[in-house]
């Protein structure tokens, strides 16, 4: 087993994450543009994510809303 390895393919806009190096046996769709990619004992050993720049824009986007709402509520004078 390698370490994590990301290669970014800016003409299809395609993130792949290799968590492994053994070859793939199987996938699943975890949603329409996530897959997690099997090894033959059903490991996980890597993930590809369609429409990469729009995931992680609106991951980030999800994230910091959701902090702002956390923060406490400032009162000004």
């Amino acid at each position: 087993m390698s370490s994590l390895q990301m290669s970014y393919f800016a003409q299809e806009d395609v993130l792949h994450l290799l968590i492994s190096d053994e070859p793939e046996a199987g996938s699943v769709e975890l949603s329409p543009n996530i897959t997690a990619e099997l090894n033959a004992q059903g490991a996980l050993i890597g993930i590809e994510i369609l429409r990469a720049s729009t995931f992680i824009r609106d991951f980030i986007l999800e994230s910091v809303q959701g902090k702002l709402i956390e923060l406490p509520q400032v009162k000004s004078a």
